[in-house]
């Protein structure tokens, strides 16, 4: 989430009751997450596993719960509870705000777009041009909608992100980290009826132009979808994943989180992928794997019995 305009990190550091090491005359111009950080961005951190690899990211101001070495030019917020400071940076920049109607008065509508009745739109939401919501669609905050865009009916743009601070110790393991993110939507793109589509944790999830989904289609949090991608019905799609232009996704493939899948490739139906796959191949199963070399597995496997018959003759 970028912040209005830059904040003097000493302000921030107020506000959060830190105390402040290294670069104390800076201004910070968002709060991000370690999977989105950039620079002049926060970020916290509340386990030593993640220690070095936060304070050496691209974030400029690390909220922190150790005093310790910083490179030159950034700065130590060090609290108590990084997340609990997370979460009161969050909520100051952008509050929870109640909606009592179904087209609110701060969202902006674009020339020849048509809102369906029961249709929500929320507070700070952005719709181009000549786009159509049909009915029972509900438009969260701060969703970035381009022109020329349809949604069909039941689908949810802007949800939560599935994303929770964990932690043992404490009496509620998983608590919720406030979503400040946003869903953006490109030009010219379809989404089918009862889709879901998280906001980023801090950052955007993003849908390229010229995308086309199917119906019953989740996709998670900061996930960037490229342009002209095809996905159909029942297709899951974990946080943070990076799907590259002109990929085609068919029906009941499910995707791991924090992984990229390359240009043009297609998944077969019901393929799971777990781990980064190369653009351009056709993929199938489970794991995803080239869908010729799976074919060519099956056809083994159907031979096994008649090879083990010609072991047992041999005898």
């Amino acid at each position: 989430m970028h912040f209005p305009s830059p904040v003097p990190v000493n302000w921030i550091a107020e506000l959060i009751q830190a105390k402040i090491i290294g670069n104390a005359n800076n201004n910070a111009t968002g709060i991000n997450e370690l999977h989105k950080v950039e620079n002049g961005d926060l970020v916290f951190v509340d386990h030593p596993k993640y220690y070095d690899k936060c304070i050496n990211s691209d974030a400029s101001f690390i909220i922190i719960n150790k005093e310790t070495t910083v490179p030159e030019g950034k700065a130590l917020l060090v609290v108590e509870n990084p997340f609990e400071a997370y979460c009161k940076i969050v909520n100051h920049f952008r509050p929870f705000e109640p909606a009592a109607k179904m087209l609110n008065d701060t969202a902006i509508i674009g020339e020849g777009s048509f809102i369906y009745p029961s249709a929500f739109i929320g507070n700070h939401v952005s719709i181009g041009k000549n786009c159509t919501i049909h009915p029972h669609v509900s438009i969260m905050d701060h969703t970035v909608i381009g022109d020329n865009v349809i949604i069909q009916s039941g689908t949810v743009i802007g949800s939560d992100a599935f994303y929770y601070n964990t932690k043992k110790d404490r009496e509620i393991w998983y608590k919720k980290m406030p979503s400040c993110g946003r869903v953006v939507i490109e030009d010219d793109v379809e989404i089918g009826a009862n889709c879901t589509i998280d906001r980023g944790v801090s950052h955007d999830t993003l849908i390229g132009k010229g995308t086309r989904f199917d119906n019953m289609i989740h996709i998670g949090h900061d996930t960037i979808v490229g342009k002209n991608c095809l996905i159909a019905a029942n297709v899951v799609v974990a946080g943070v994943v990076t799907i590259e232009d002109g990929v085609t996704i068919w029906g009941g493939v499910i995707v791991n989180k924090t992984l990229t899948i390359g240009k043009n490739a297609i998944l077969l139906g019901r393929t799971g992928v777990v781990g980064n796959i190369e653009g351009d191949k056709t993929y199938w199963g489970v794991p995803a794997q080239e869908a010729n070399a799976v074919k060519r597995d099956l056809i083994w496997i159907k031979r096994i019995p008649l090879l083990w018959e010609k072991v047992m003759a041999s005898k």
